[in-house]
């Protein structure tokens, strides 16, 4: 899969993109239930490659490296960021795996700047960290829901695009994603977990509230992007009303981030051949 239409370019914009479409995908494998299936292999077929990677990512650290990878995921209620986080990020060693999923501040983070609950929980060398919501939910929520006014939010967006070019020059590649569901798609996903007694946990009341802000929220995300969008750390756009398409989508863009670092093993700090020889003997 090319994994480079999904880059977010200059005139970018949220509202162009099909939450159902499948870009960089092989259009020959869109017929009907054939490209779902196609794409569940195809998901299937990258694990080795990714937990490889992802290994290599964490040897290297031992023998000094210090490359790491912070994937973002962002996105509105039922998008598929749980389905992310099992089927893709799930595939590989959770040894190697950081993730956070941040929820509303606690009067200690909210007595800090914004970023300061973030920073504690960057990768370090080695590690493949996840933010399930991020430091964006800051600039997102804080401004459909009026928590910050906008000269404060203006001045997050600085903030944060400081921050990630902070992080790439220490080594970390970083990956952020927004899962594009549709509105309608949105309400299918809401009205299966209401109607499914195994899925009523999964169901908040809020995320009907949430809903009905959805333009707003589409605003507050095409804003964001327009500011944060980088060249050291770009956003990707994700069409996600195909649950394995966006599965494979992050999955691909985890394996450019990682190709990219080419991790190597390290070197080992012993003579080889005589500790053959020390354990044939012992």
């Amino acid at each position: 899969m090319d994994a480079s239409a999904l880059r977010v370019g200059q005139g970018f914009r949220l509202a162009d993109i099909d939450p159902s479409a499948t870009p960089g995908f092989d259009p020959d494998e869109l017929n009907g239930h054939g490209a779902k299936k196609r794409g569940a292999a195809a998901l299937e077929e990258n694990v080795p490659r990714l937990s490889d990677l992802q290994e290599r990512l964490f040897a290297s650290s031992t023998g000094g490296a210090t490359d790491g990878v912070l994937l973002i995921v962002q996105a509105m209620d039922t998008a598929g960021k749980g389905g992310i986080m099992r089927h893709v990020v799930g595939a590989v060693d959770p040894q190697g795996v950081l993730i956070t999923a941040f929820k509303k501040p606690t009067e200690e983070e909210l007595a800090h700047d914004f970023l300061w609950r973030v920073e504690r929980r960057v990768p370090g060398p080695g590690v493949i960290g996840v933010f399930d919501r991020s430091h964006y939910e800051d600039v997102l929520i804080g401004r459909v829901r009026s928590l910050a006014g906008p000269d404060e939010i203006e001045r997050r967006y600085g903030a944060i695009v400081d921050f990630e070019r902070g992080l790439v020059e220490r080594g970390i590649r970083v990956v952020k994603v927004m899962l594009h569901i549709g509105k309608d798609e949105q309400k299918e996903r809401l009205a299966e977990r209401l109607g499914r007694a195994d899925k009523h946990w999964k169901y908040n009341p809020g995320d009907v509230d949430e809903r009905l802000l959805w333009d707003a929220y589409q605003d507050a995300y095409q804003l964001a992007i327009e500011r944060t969008s980088t060249g050291e750390a770009p956003w990707h756009v994700v069409p996600a009303n195909r649950k394995w398409y966006a599965r494979l989508a992050v999955q691909q863009l985890l394996i450019d981030a990682l190709e990219g670092i080419d991790p190597q093993w390290p070197a080992a700090d012993f003579d080889v051949e005589h500790e053959k020889a020390r354990l044939a003997a012992s």
